[in-house]
């Protein structure tokens, strides 16, 4: 049933009567006792991470919620971070509300732009004109990252799109330690450093609570909305040590133990069917014995990180339901927990300690990934799992995030709301997508979706309202069908069947093998009935293609390297000079300049006193990947650390005081011969540059080839995690007036390369 059709629950929702009233009449403002709504995203978090879910990673505060209302079985996702995160906001589709794959490019398509549409408004925006006040706290990440600069545009922004305050990231990832912080419409330094006990989840768990408690303060009367999007447990996995440390015991048994111990807990818990089986590893996953001693200690230690990061982030969700409770607003907050997408498959077969360097050919064999073994999940880390254990993490399904098998679309969902919902500890098992959300919290509520927001006609609502399941166990799932789509890979469910087909990236999609699942019976996608059921996959197959063309999802485009790599040339252009004037602030990496795989020269205008001064005079980056340009001890000196390898040179002589022009310019080294697919470009120089005159140079096979950092750049200093030996911020003690950039043509980006480093980042 679709929103705005279905009535609101009369008296409390698992204990209705035929034919009751709503519990409080539709008006243009609720009444008093409109819930307050509190979303808690979890991210990259796979369908067995919760402990009330079947794992032995510690939840205690997630299970509690579990056990005080409900868990959906069959929650269901888009593959990805950003689409997920239109469905779950608009209660459309992805594709039909412009974000088909990711924020991070734009094709020019309707489908994908990377962007929410202003035909779809958002849940904040459909509850403002209800008396809501709307606080989003977290990862954004639908907004075009080349739009997350000083100069906006901010419409996309969580301000823009119907949030009243908003702290948070806007990218799909951050350093956990020092990350890239929005306070509102303004990039902000985090409120503190690594070395005094800074985290980001404590951080957005404070936020949270302040917002709360301001709004309780003063407009106790006034419902609330609060979505709280955790970089938990995104890559960087990144947690106190102590916390991480303590999982080895957990984990040192392997991944194949792992999950026949989690599928027996799921099937104990009534979260899968008793009949289902485990399928079989996923493709290039070994299995656990047959890996060295070695492999096995960094690849426990690698899901440790991941376990501690998630533990981590309950104890702190902990103090914000603690307030609740104390504050006296728990009983009517309608509280839900979940998941945008299966566990990330973007660590590869190995893992990564620091993932920054081989992403720019500077590899990472395992000898050097037990050396820094006790690095994993600490500030001079970019840690993520292997494949095995994302393949544990999403237990009993098949395949990864990305994918539209069940290990990258099925998820955990918890809702509870103590004054309303009396099922305690129940397993709802019904079918319910992430576009299904905000029909169904509408109906909750008991208001409309709007005709237009802000004189814009909008969009109808594609999901459907399944509140009826949550008061009935054996209500039916939704009765229309349910597309999916990611990077070519496709699914399609109806009434209980789902075909679904993997996509090898490259290939013709009339190639692509599609199999054919009776989910009512097969929970884990094992039995593929394609050949006994011909004519019901046929059917299925033409149903999607008729879903795809109705909801934008078409043209279909599987090219990973052109997309990104055309995105870069439109938004740059045919700019080739930057200028950074003293006083400014802190600038995104998507917005900053592109140096990768190309020539470019850095100006620092500067004026030094007879005393000297010392300091950044440029950084872009972090402790893990990025360049530094700064003066000690009286020298110039530039850094580049590729994935926390520092190839540094050092000035001749020193800078004199008095007014001077000081930078780098760094040339690429033509090679007679194009190097091998895959293989590094080939020689650069960098020189630094006193006044214009060269002043000390290096040669290495080491650049930028697909990407500098995640981090973004400053100027004058370098914010938190420092991309070079000093310790941040490292001001610079003289005057500078400006720095300049000036890029050569010369860029050649490798479309294959940028791809999978910008996928690694998603």
């Amino acid at each position: 049933m679709a929103a705005g059709n279905a009535k609101p629950f009369g008296g409390t929702i698992g204990k209705t009567v035929a034919g009751s009233k709503p519990w409080w009449p539709q008006a243009a403002k609720p009444p008093q006792g409109a819930p307050n709504i509190l979303v808690v995203l979890f991210d990259d978090v796979g369908f067995s991470d919760f402990g009330c879910y079947g794992s032995a990673i510690r939840t205690p505060t997630i299970d509690k919620l579990a056990a005080e209302g409900l868990r959906y079985s069959g929650f269901h996702t888009t593959a990805m971070c950003s689409t997920t995160r239109a469905a779950l906001l608009t209660g459309r589709n992805h594709h039909s509300v412009g974000v088909g794959c990711l924020a991070n490019f734009d094709s020019g398509y309707p489908g994908y732009r990377g962007k929410i549409a202003r035909e779809a408004g958002t849940l904040a925006e459909m509850l403002r004109p209800h008396g809501y006040r709307n606080y989003m706290v977290g990862k954004w990440h639908v907004t075009p990252l080349t739009e997350s600069g000083a100069t906006g545009p901010f419409d996309g922004w969580p301000l823009g799109r119907g949030f009243d305050r908003f702290y948070g990231f806007l990218d799909a990832e951050t350093d956990q330690f020092a990350p890239e912080l929005v306070s509102d419409n303004t990039h902000i330094d985090p409120p503190g450093i690594y070395a005094d006990g800074y985290h980001l989840t404590p951080d957005l768990i404070d936020q949270s609570i302040r917002f709360i408690a301001d709004h309780t303060a003063d407009r106790p009367d006034v419902p609330w909305l609060t979505w709280v999007a955790l970089g938990a447990c995104h890559a960087p996995h990144q947690a106190p040590i102590d916390i991480i440390k303590s999982y080895d015991p957990m984990f040192a048994h392997g991944w194949d133990v792992e999950r026949e111990q989690r599928i027996a807990r799921q099937k104990a818990m009534g979260i899968v069917p008793q009949e289902t089986r485990l399928p079989a590893r996923n493709d290039g996953v070994k299995a656990w014995d047959e890996h060295s001693a070695d492999e096995k200690r960094v690849f426990t230690r690698l899901q440790a990180a991941f376990a501690g990061m998630l533990d981590h982030a309950d104890q702190h969700l902990t103090r914000l339901i603690d307030f609740l409770d104390k504050a006296g607003i728990r009983d009517n907050t309608l509280i839900l927990v979940l998941s945008d997408n299966g566990a990330s498959q973007e660590g590869g077969p190995w893992g990564f300690v620091n993932a920054m360097g081989p992403y720019n050919f500077r590899p990472e064999p395992m000898a050097e990934k037990l050396r820094r073994i006790d690095d994993i999940g600490g500030p001079h880390s970019h840690s993520n799992f292997p494949h095995g254990w994302a393949m544990a993490s999403n237990t009993p399904l098949r395949r990864y995030k990305q994918n539209t098998h069940g290990g990258g679309i099925r998820d955990p969902f918890i809702l509870t709301w103590p004054k309303k919902i009396a099922a305690q500890g129940e397993v709802r098992h019904q079918f319910v997508h992430a576009c299904d959300l905000t029909p169904t919290l509408l109906d909750l509520i008991g208001i409309k979706p709007p005709s237009e927001i802000g004189g814009v006609p909008q969009l109808p609502l594609e999901g459907e309202s399944f509140v009826r399941s949550i008061a009935d166990a054996s209500a039916p799932s939704k009765s229309s069908p349910q597309y999916f789509e990611m990077f070519g890979h496709r699914g399609l469910w109806h009434d209980g069947w789902k075909a679904v087909s993997f996509h090898p990236s490259g290939t013709p999609f009339e190639n692509d093998k599609w199999e054919l699942f009776h989910l009512a019976q097969d929970f884990a996608e094992t039995d593929d009935l394609a050949a006994e059921h011909p004519e019901r996959l046929d059917a299925m197959i033409k149903l999607w293609w008729s879903e795809a063309e109705k909801h934008n999802v078409l043209p279909l485009d599987d090219r990973f390297g052109p997309r990104f790599a055309e995105n870069a040339a439109r938004f740059h252009g045919a700019r080739n000079k930057f200028t950074f004037h003293a006083g400014m602030g802190h600038v995104p990496t998507d917005v900053a300049p592109d140096v990768r795989s190309r020539s470019y020269t850095i100006e620092a205008h500067v004026e030094i006193g007879d005393e000297g001064a010392e300091g950044v005079l440029i950084a872009h980056g972090d402790a893990t990947s990025g360049y530094s340009l700064y003066i000690r001890d009286g020298r110039l000196v530039h850094d580049l650390n590729i994935g926390g390898g520092h190839e540094i040179v050092t000035s001749d002589r020193k800078v004199p005081s008095g007014a001077h022009r000081l930078g780098v310019h760094v040339e690429r080294l033509v090679r007679k011969e194009p190097p091998a697919k895959g293989s590094r470009t080939g020689v650069t120089a960098y020189t630094l540059l006193i006044d214009g005159e060269a002043a000390g140079s290096i040669q290495t096979q080491l650049a930028f080839n697909n990407f500098i950092s995640w981090s973004g750049l400053d100027i004058g200093r370098d914010r938190s995690s420092p991309v070079s030996h000093y310790e941040a911020p490292f001001e610079f003690t003289g005057q500078l007036l400006k720095v300049t950039v000036d890029m050569h043509a010369d860029q050649k980006l490798d479309g294959d390369g940028v791809a999978a480093a910008e996928m690694a980042r998603q």
